[in-house]
C-alpha cells in the first residue's frame, strides 16, 4: 500500500514555495500566460505529453502508464480575481487590483504535485492520467472553451476529478457529498428607463431611481414568495446599481442593476428567469418606466456521480480517518467544472483550509482570503489516492 500522505508531506516546502509564487503573480481569466508557461514547463520536465493553448491559455499534460487501463482526468483552475489584496503577508500580490482570492493558486500547485507523485509511479500505472489546467473559471467560460477545443477527447476520460480548497471548512475536514454540491450560476442585467430631468422638479420626470428601489425590493421577494421552498435551493442577489448620471441635481434617464441567481436544478433556473422578467416589467410599468431584462446562464449545477463518489471516499480513507469525510457539504457557489462532470462521470470535493488559531477565517473572494498551507500536501495526497484508485492495482 502506497502512503500518499508521507509522500506529499515530503513535498510540503516545495508546494508552499510554488503556491506563494503563483499567489504573488495572479493573472485574470485568459490572461494566464506566465502561469501556463510555468505549468507547461513543469509537465514537460516530468516527461508528460503536453499541449498548450487549449481553451486559449489552458494546458493539458498526459501521463501514459505502463499498462492499458482507464483514463482519469484531473482538473485545476488557474485564474485570479480583480481584487486588491489586503493581506499582510510577504507573498502578497505584486499586481495591483488582482489577487488569488479563491485558492486557484493552491489548485495549480496541488495538481502539479499529483503529476509529480504519479509520474514516479508510471511503471505501475494501468491507463493514463490527463492533467487539465483550466483558464477562466471565474465567470469567463474557461471549461466550455477547453471542451470546444477537445479536452474531453483523444483520449476520452472514463472519470473526471476536481477539488477546491475551502475556507468554509476547517483544515482536516473533507466535503464529499453525492449529487448536486454546487449551484448553477446565472447573471442578470436590468435597465430601468424613465424620463430624466431636474432634481428640484421631480413631478416633470418619470424617476427611474425610485422605480429601481421598488424593483430591487420586489426582486428580493421572488425567492420567498414566488418559489416553492421544496422545489430546490435558490438564491438571488442584486449586486450593482448604476445611474446614467452621477450629478446630485439630475434625475437620470435610466438606471442599470445587475445581480446573480443560483439554483440546483434546471427547472428552478427557468422559473427564476420567468419571474425576474415578469416582476421587472410589472414594477416598471406601474410607475411609467420601461424594463429591459438580459439574463445569461454561466454554469449548470455541479452534480457528483454517486458511484464515483463512493469509490473516491474509499480511496480517501487511506489518507484520512473516515470521520474527516463530511457527506453533507454543499454550497450555492458555482463552478464551471460542472460542464465536464455533466459529460463524464466524476467527483468534485472540498478540502477544508480554514484555521481560526492562525487567523485564516476569511471567505472566498474576500481581499483577506488566505489558506492554511498545510492543506497543500493534504489535498495532494487525497487527489493522488483518488487517481490511484483507478490506475494502480494495489493502491
Amino acid at each position: 500500500m502506497i502512503d500518499f500522505k508521507i509522500i506529499a508531506d515530503g513535498l510540503r516546502d516545495e508546494l508552499v514555495s510554488r503556491r506563494r509564487d503563483f499567489h504573488m503573480y495572479p493573472e485574470l481569466g485568459f490572461e494566464e500566460l506566465r502561469t501556463s508557461k510555468i505549468v507547461a514547463d513543469e509537465l514537460v520536465r516530468l516527461g508528460l505529453d503536453v499541449q498548450t493553448k487549449m481553451g486559449r491559455t489552458g494546458v493539458v499534460g498526459l501521463l501514459e502508464g505502463q499498462y492499458d487501463g482507464p483514463t482519469v482526468l484531473v482538473r485545476a483552475d488557474m485564474d485570479a480575481l480583480p481584487i486588491q489584496e489586503q493581506n499582510a503577508v510577504e507573498y502578497i500580490s505584486r499586481t495591483p487590483g488582482k489577487m488569488h482570492a479563491c485558492g486557484h493558486d493552491a489548485h495549480i500547485t496541488i495538481a502539479l504535485a499529483v503529476a509529480k507523485i504519479m509520474t514516479a509511479l508510471r511503471s505501475q500505472i494501468h491507463g493514463r492520467i490527463k492533467f487539465v489546467f483550466q483558464p477562466g473559471e471565474e465567470g469567463h467560460g474557461g471549461a466550455l472553451e477547453m471542451i470546444r477545443d477537445g479536452v474531453l477527447k483523444n483520449p476520452v476520460p472514463d472519470v473526471v476529478l476536481g477539488m477546491h480548497v475551502w475556507t468554509e471548512l476547517p483544515l482536516g475536514t473533507i466535503g464529499v457529498a453525492n449529487g448536486p454540491v454546487m449551484s448553477g450560476s446565472s447573471v442578470f442585467t436590468i435597465v430601468v428607463k424613465g424620463k430624466g430631468g431636474h432634481a428640484a422638479m421631480p413631478y416633470k420626470t418619470i424617476d427611474p431611481v425610485a422605480c429601481t428601489g421598488e424593483l430591487i425590493t420586489a426582486l428580493h421577494t421572488i425567492v420567498g414568495r414566488k418559489m416553492d421552498a421544496m422545489a430546490g435551493a435558490v438564491v438571488l442577489s442584486v449586486t450593482s446599481v448604476r445611474t446614467s448620471t452621477n450629478a446630485f441635481n439630475v434625475i437620470p434617464q435610466q438606471v442599470e442593476i445587475r445581480g446573480t441567481f443560483r439554483t440546483f436544478n434546471a427547472y428552478t433556473s427557468e422559473t427564476m428567469e420567468q419571474h425576474i422578467q415578469s416582476v421587472s416589467k410589472a414594477v416598471c410599468a406601474s410607475v411609467g418606466c420601461e424594463a429591459r431584462v438580459t439574463i445569461k446562464h454561466l454554469t449548470i449545477p455541479l452534480v457528483n456521480n454517486p458511484t464515483v463518489a463512493k469509490r473516491v471516499r474509499k480511496a480517501m480513507k487511506t489518507v484520512v480517518k473516515a470521520s474527516a469525510l463530511d457527506q453533507t457539504v454543499r454550497t450555492m457557489a458555482s463552478e464551471d467544472f460542472s460542464y465536464m462532470i455533466d459529460e463524464i462521470p466524476g467527483m468534485f470535493f472540498f478540502v477544508g483550509a480554514a484555521n481560526q488559531e492562525k487567523g485564516i477565517i476569511f471567505g472566498h473572494h474576500h481581499p483577506c482570503f488566505n489558506i492554511d498551507e498545510d492543506v497543500l500536501p493534504l489535498a495532494a495526497a487525497l487527489m493522488s489516492a483518488c487517481v490511484a484508485e483507478y490506475v494502480l492495482r494495489d493502491a
